[in-house]
């Protein structure tokens, strides 16, 4: 006789009283309190975590009021959880003495989970050439791959004419060429990158010198030190040209790096302490100016009587 009831399975108690709202609400995202040892860096994070004045304020307002806005993980290989976003907030909870901080768990592939984590952190205020440089980087190698993979039904949407720093323009709000120059900085040496997150490289010259191979650019350092000058943009492109040509020789750079700006050519520069030798104490900036145009004018005037004069 066939046994009916061998392959009944009886569900457990709460699973009958189970509503649809109850089981929708355990598939939404919790908010969980996690440990701080069980939060890992996102891997290659490209922002800094700074002990500097606004870290100080974060302390303050976590150890006084706590975590306000959950951090973003996902579960990690190996046990514990990645970070996405919040981790400043995980840092400064650790200085605050916490040993927990709230985190939404989400779970996401390694291209969303870039996107994501650059897009909440360029969110800050002030952020660095060089963390904007590899943040771009970053976003935009993991569009390329997601168009890398399209699906059967958005392929012929994606079609030969892909541009993955087109998206990046559209989605961000920032020119083409804009993001591509930013990129380029992830091609200069770490001296010459920390040169320009300290304003002492500006950022269009910057970029030129991104093309340099990376012998070149340490030579370039001996030349700037050199020529005890930073490079004109001008001067930048020459460089870049020297390289392309393979003629880019630490002479060569030293000889470019030694010529005189236009911009030094317009000013006659005087030191304070040179000028102060001529007037009183009490003078301020704006009075030695004036009294310098005046002086100069009335040289001026006596010239040209003289010059009267001999004719």
């Amino acid at each position: 006789m066939q046994n009916r009831g061998a392959n009944v399975s009886l569900k457990p108690l709460d699973d009958l009283f189970e509503t649809a709202e109850s089981r929708e609400a355990a598939k939404r995202e919790q908010v969980q309190d996690i440990a701080l040892s069980e939060l890992h860096p996102f891997k290659n994070h490209p922002f800094k975590v700074m002990d500097d004045e606004a870290m100080e304020k974060t302390v303050e307002s976590i150890r006084e009021f706590g975590v306000m806005v959950p951090a973003i993980a996902r579960p990690r290989e190996g046990g514990g959880y990645e970070l996405i976003s919040g981790h400043r907030r995980c840092h400064a909870s650790g200085l605050a003495g916490k040993e927990t901080m709230p985190v939404i768990v989400r779970q996401m592939d390694d291209d969303a989970a870039t996107i994501l984590m650059v897009d909440s952190n360029l969110q800050r205020e002030q952020i660095l050439p060089s963390e904007r440089a590899f943040a771009y980087k970053m976003r935009m190698d993991a569009i390329r791959r997601k168009a890398g993979r399209p699906s059967k039904e958005n392929a012929s949407q994606v079609g030969t004419h892909f541009r993955s720093d087109e998206i990046m323009a559209s989605e961000m709000g920032e020119s083409r060429n804009q993001i591509q120059r930013f990129i380029r900085l992830t091609a200069l040496i770490p001296t010459l990158l920390d040169m320009v997150d300290e304003r002492r490289l500006a950022f269009n010259p910057a970029v030129e010198l991104s093309y340099l191979k990376p012998e070149e650019q340490t030579n370039f350092l001996e030349a700037m030190e050199y020529g005890q000058a930073t490079p004109s943009l001008s001067q930048a492109q020459r460089l870049k040209k020297l390289s392309q040509d393979g003629k880019c020789t630490l002479e060569a750079m030293c000889a470019v790096m030694s010529e005189e700006k236009k911009s030094d050519l317009d000013h006659v520069t005087i030191k304070q302490d040179v000028l102060k030798r001529y007037f009183p104490k009490s003078y301020t900036p704006k009075q030695m100016e004036d009294t310098i145009i005046k002086l100069l004018d009335q040289w001026q005037k006596k010239r040209e009587r003289m010059q009267e004069t001999e004719r």
